[in-house]
């Protein structure tokens, strides 16, 4: 009879499933520049609501955030080809479709979701920031862009730090769906592995473990973090 539970077959091939993390983690740090960059704009928008922008921003932030993100990813993966044959056909190009890499549709797929999510936020930690201190600046001649620079932006930080990093740990986790992109990164690699072995348990196990051991490592430095940047409580007033 065959053994049902290889547990030394889970951690024997880790070290095999750990070549493809680096495609894990330029995924990640793609989409969180994308969803970091477009959710700000988003939020900014939003808080300003500036005409057409706002409701459409609002549109897509429920959208991205109603629908599941492996549903985005096929969409993404199947949609973009589509849209660029009927671009070629309209205006006379020849763009090679079957040249971009699966790795590109992933992140746009990736970075929109992260956007509409790191949108809000963005937007609940700016309007945190304290109205006087807008206005303060304001009232000695700086311009919007400089007060959200080096008055609101700074302020914010510290408040959406925690939230956006929670939302970095739910990327990465994310990046196991790239596969539906064919992208070849830890959970694709565990599943070719599985294929030839038969033993999907013990390769689901494997990736599992180093899932954990990424966000485990995340979450106390993302710890560390929020403990250096915290804003100190006021010292309590000693009676006389």
């Amino acid at each position: 009879m065959a053994k049902l539970f290889d547990g030394v077959l889970v951690f024997k091939q880790i070290p095999y499933l750990l070549k493809y993390l680096p495609t894990t983690l330029y995924l990640t740090f793609i989409a969180l520049v994308i969803g970091l960059s477009i959710g700000l704009l988003i939020a900014v928008i939003r808080i300003n609501k500036v005409p057409v922008l706002n409701q459409l921003s609002i549109g897509f932030v429920s959208l991205m955030r109603g629908t599941p993100i492996i549903v985005q990813l096929y969409i993404t993966y199947f949609g973009i080809p589509i849209a660029l044959k009927y671009f070629n056909y309209y205006h006379g190009t020849n763009y090679d479709i079957n040249a971009i890499p699966g790795i590109v549709f992933a992140m746009v797929a990736l970075g929109l979701n992260q956007a509409a999510f790191d949108s809000e936020t963005i937007r609940s930690a700016i309007q945190s920031v304290d109205k006087g201190q807008i206005e303060a600046a304001k009232s000695m001649g700086m311009t919007g862009l400089q007060v959200l620079r080096r008055i609101t932006l700074p302020q914010a930080i510290t408040v959406a730090l925690l939230p956006l990093g929670n939302s970095l740990i739910a990327l990465i986790k994310g990046t196991s769906l790239a596969f539906t992109c064919s992208v070849v990164e830890i959970t694709a690699a565990a599943k070719i592995t599985a294929g030839k072995s038969y033993r999907y348990f013990e390769a689901y196990c494997s990736i599992a473990i180093i899932y954990w051991v990424i966000t485990f490592v995340l979450e106390r430095i993302l710890v560390l973090i929020e403990k250096k940047t915290s804003i100190p409580a006021e010292p309590k007033e000693v009676k006389a």
